[in-house]
């Protein structure tokens, strides 16, 4: 199908030209030609297959047409599990938007508050965000959302698996009744706990899934090796001097593992950066931006990267931990081989790893081809580097540390001697028996029962006198 077919808004239309857009995918092309009416709609479809383009095409539709005075508050609200997610919205939002006159603002953590709060009061039609920093904005009375005429929530599941629910049931129960108002839903899978919520607060959804035989990309090449928790890193560092370092996205399980590979691999010439859910927002966009742009080769990412952001090129995704969470592995190839391209998916699978391999081929539903390395394609000349140090590895003033204890704790009062300054206890002399002249047996003092039964009663006072 094309957009052309649509009768879309002429603004629109431009903006859809702008981002190159021709055609419909299969998910734009079952779900349009529904939400362009006005109905709900809970949309399955697999990582990559167009799903923004089709919320965002159907909410400028609907504001553009809906000729209601645009106020200080929001009219369509878009909400997102991770801040990656909702930067990738709000960039696409501005590019199908840009000739709409639409006010788009994306509020997330981690950036500057008093700003975010300041556009918020000036006023925005569209509100892409995460639930977290919407809330507090919506306690302080910042704006409402009693105007709201279209809701978007996407990746529902994965709210779910982030413990968003009860902060997705908060801002939901704010909004005006749900007949009133439009409601998209779209999730990489419609278990029993998503649709539960769509029933709640959608009107009547239709159910929409485009879901194929296979639930990885068609274009993604997968290959599986096995080698043990030592192999690893040799045979990481083989594989990315075969199949070169233009653009490599390497997931990892904990933040932990990725710091320390991140040094591994910049000590020997793979310049690699790393983003995690604690690593400061700013830096993360500069590091995504560094990425896109082609400057940063290798991005070292945990799984608050898997989902949502779309990168042009990525030519091989690596796991060089199993994912514990099977759909975490769908989504993780998924940021290769997007819009039609082609890619290539390398796992590692070691002592741990390898146990979550066959949950993750019954849900693809597909064996992963296993390649076995040969000896020249490991990397053993690598330069060593020492594994961080963590507070909790080793606390301060506890058994094996070497700071001294803190001012004012329990062993600082008491006055103990450190390790090193202890004073040298002297033996004691053993006893010896006069008579025979031979060690003396130690004798064991009794211990005393304590009143109970058997034990004499105490005596009363007037039987001691």
């Amino acid at each position: 199908m094309n957009f052309n077919e649509l009768n879309l808004p002429e603004p629109l239309m431009k903006g859809i030209a702008d981002a190159g857009f021709s055609s419909c995918t299969p998910i734009q092309e079952y779900t349009l030609p529904i939400s362009l009416t006005g109905k709900d709609i809970a949309g399955q479809a697999q990582t990559g297959t167009g799903k923004t383009a089709a919320f965002l095409i159907t909410l400028f539709t609907r504001l553009l047409n809906n000729k209601s005075a645009s106020g200080k508050h929001p009219r369509a609200l878009i909400l997102a599990p991770t801040r990656e997610l909702v930067v990738q919205i709000e960039q696409d939002a501005q590019i199908l938007g840009r000739h709409c006159g639409l006010t788009i603002q994306a509020i997330y953590g981690g950036v500057d508050y008093m700003k975010q709060r300041d556009a918020l009061r000036d006023g925005a039609d569209v509100i892409i965000g995460t639930p977290g920093r919407l809330i507090d904005y919506l306690k302080q009375k910042v704006y409402s959302l009693k105007e709201v005429e279209m809701l978007v929530i996407d990746e529902a599941d994965r709210m779910f698996d982030m413990g968003f629910i009860a902060d997705l049931r908060f801002i939901l129960r704010r909004l005006p009744p749900f007949d009133q108002r439009q409601n998209l839903l779209f999730s990489a899978t419609l278990n029993l706990r998503v649709m539960e919520l769509a029933y709640e607060f959608m009107n009547s959804p239709e159910k929409v899934s485009v879901t194929p035989e296979r639930m990885t990309a068609e274009n993604v090449e997968q290959v599986l090796y096995h080698a043990s928790r030592k192999e690893k890193f040799p045979l990481l560092l083989g594989l990315l001097r075969r199949v070169g370092m233009i653009r490599t996205m390497i997931f990892i399980n904990t933040k932990r593992e990725g710091e320390y590979l991140n040094d591994r691999l910049n000590a020997n010439d793979c310049p690699s950066r790393i983003i995690s859910g604690d690593v400061d927002q700013k830096k993360r966009l500069r590091i995504l931006e560094d990425f896109k742009e082609g400057k940063l080769p290798i991005l070292i990412a945990t799984d608050v990267a898997s989902r949502g952001l779309h990168i042009d090129g990525v030519t091989h995704v690596i796991n060089y931990d199993l994912p514990q969470d099977c759909e975490d592995y769908v989504h993780r190839i998924g940021r290769t081989a997007r819009a039609g391209a082609e890619g290539m998916a390398i796992s590692l699978a070691d002592e741990d790893g390898v146990l979550y391999l066959e949950a993750i081929e019954e849900y693809i539903k597909a064996k992963i081809p296993v390649e076995w390395a040969e000896d020249d394609l490991f990397v053993n000349d690598f330069k060593r580097v020492a594994r961080p140090k963590y507070k909790k590895d080793a606390p301060a003033g506890g058994r094996g540390s070497a700071r001294p204890p803190l001012k004012g704790s329990r062993t600082a009062l008491k006055g103990a001697p450190t390790a090193a300054k202890a004073p040298a206890v002297k033996p004691v002399a053993a006893q010896v028996n006069p008579e025979t002249g031979e060690p003396a047996k130690k004798r064991r003092r009794r211990r005393k029962k304590p009143g109970g039964e058997g034990s004499p009663a105490p005596q009363t006072t007037a039987e001691k006198s």
